[in-house]
């Protein structure tokens, strides 16, 4: 059964889009711990992040980095953080965070509220700092 990542690629289920090609896929996360949190996605469904091969790690983690200065560019955070859990849904991801200040909460769990309005703000601002990596 596809997990709610490959439904998401496949266009079954809605999401704001940040950036994709044709191995990897970003989107806002729909429980964000701060504004502009992403999901850095490979479409190959592979549950574990530590089981795809070393060039789409490789590739993915390139891939995160161009979202991240995407990221870095439209909403000037004092950086983004990445975490990587693995544990919500069975398909490699991996978290980039805006942190706004040292003080700032980025634990999966402390979820902050967003509007849909600005959640596709958000997506359409970053998205159009994206450059792709490859």
């Amino acid at each position: 059964m596809a997990s709610i990542f490959t439904k998401i690629i496949n266009g079954e289920i809605p999401c704001y889009k940040i950036a994709e090609n044709e191995r990897f896929f970003s989107f806002l996360d729909i429980n964000p711990v701060s504004k502009g949190h992403t999901l850095v996605i490979p479409k190959k469904e592979v549950d574990y992040l530590f089981d795809l091969e070393d060039a789409d790690l490789a590739d993915l983690m390139l891939f995160a980095k161009s979202v991240a200065r995407a990221i870095d560019t439209s909403l000037a955070p004092e950086r983004t953080g990445v975490l990587v859990d693995g544990r919500e849904v069975p398909h490699a991801h991996v978290h980039l965070i805006p942190i706004h200040t040292h003080k700032q909460k980025t634990a999966l769990g402390q979820k902050i509220e967003v509007s849909k309005e600005e959640m596709a703000r958000l997506a359409e601002q970053i998205g159009n700092a994206w450059e792709s990596p490859i």
